[in-house]
């Protein structure tokens, strides 16, 4: 089993919002983060079928590339009315600019085109991989439930927040701010988004606050 992880850390991410969620969950522990782009690492082409395999192959070719610790993120918005699109092809929703307002137009269409009626069930999922120069490797994951709204709600565009109610929610992710979304309960209880959930898997296996 690897030691606790302290010190920097590589973050295999090239999207400046992704990065400012992991930044402020690692620096509650005292990690300093610098993104695989900020050190002009290339982003790996995503060949894999599941988050898992995505995770895996991001963070292995950060940790190769830098020669220190890298964490990769694979997330996305699973809609169960659309066989659970986008899915790993969340961000391709986006298309080549990744403008997510069209992503989420496109989910709002392609209910349409599906006949689906609400409410509109969806989950995120997010699994998180550390993985060290040597190929070691570990893999932790999150889940968070909930429905889709429309019109979208929040000027806290991230992706796909706008449009997605976590179970028990009064607000939307995108009229949540960073804080809100990301917060881990000191109790250990789980926490709201499902980065964070990966995160606290993550957290406990290799990180203190001591």
């Amino acid at each position: 089993m690897s030691s606790a992880l302290k010190g920097r850390i590589v973050v295999a991410t090239h999207n400046a919002g992704k990065l400012a969620e992991m930044r402020e969950l690692l620096n509650h522990y005292g990690v300093d983060a610098v993104s695989a782009g900020e050190l002009g690492l290339p982003e790996p082409e995503e060949t894999g079928t599941t988050f898992l395999e995505n995770s895996r192959l991001k963070a292995l070719a950060a940790a190769i590339g830098s020669g220190a610790p890298a964490l990769a993120d694979d997330s996305g918005l699973c809609v169960d009315a659309l066989g659970g699109a986008p899915g790993i092809y969340s961000a391709r929703w986006a298309g080549e600019t990744r403008d997510f307002a069209v992503a989420r137009a496109a989910v709002r269409e392609a209910l349409r085109q599906a006949d689906a009626k609400p409410p509109f069930r969806a989950h995120f999922i997010c699994v998180l991989t550390l993985a060290r120069p040597d190929g070691t490797m570990e893999s932790f994951e999150g889940r968070v439930d909930g429905e889709l709204v429309f019109p979208e709600r929040g000027s806290l565009v991230f992706g796909y927040d706008p449009i997605f109610l976590a179970d028990g929610q009064a607000k939307t992710f995108g009229e949540m701010t960073l804080e809100e979304k990301q917060a881990i309960p000191p109790d250990g209880s789980p926490a709201l988004s499902h980065r964070a959930r990966a995160f606290q898997a993550f957290a406990a296996a290799r990180l203190s606050t001591s």
